[in-house]
């Protein structure tokens, strides 16, 4: 699964995107994310603040609780703004 980065997200991160194998165990965004922070702390120090985090699966703007079996792509963002 390639997980992208972006924004302050990515700067914590210290990384714009990387390809992860996931287990069968991690089944929604929330599972992905304690997934990935247990594997690395600078992406958790990334995605602490999960009352303000998004995500986009294959794309689409979800929730943190929706799946993410068989999905190709994650996105992690802070909330985005217009003018």
């Amino acid at each position: 699964m390639k997980i992208l980065y972006f924004a302050r997200i990515r700067q914590i991160a210290g990384r714009a995107a990387e390809e992860v194998d996931v287990p069968d165990s991690v089944l929604t965004v929330a599972d992905l994310i304690a997934f990935l922070s247990a594997r690395d702390e600078s992406v958790a120090a990334a995605l602490t603040e999960r009352r303000t985090l998004r995500a986009a699966v294959d794309q689409s703007h979800v929730s943190l609780d929706a799946p993410v079996t068989g999905a190709r792509e994650v996105a992690f963002f802070p909330p985005v703004t217009g003018g």
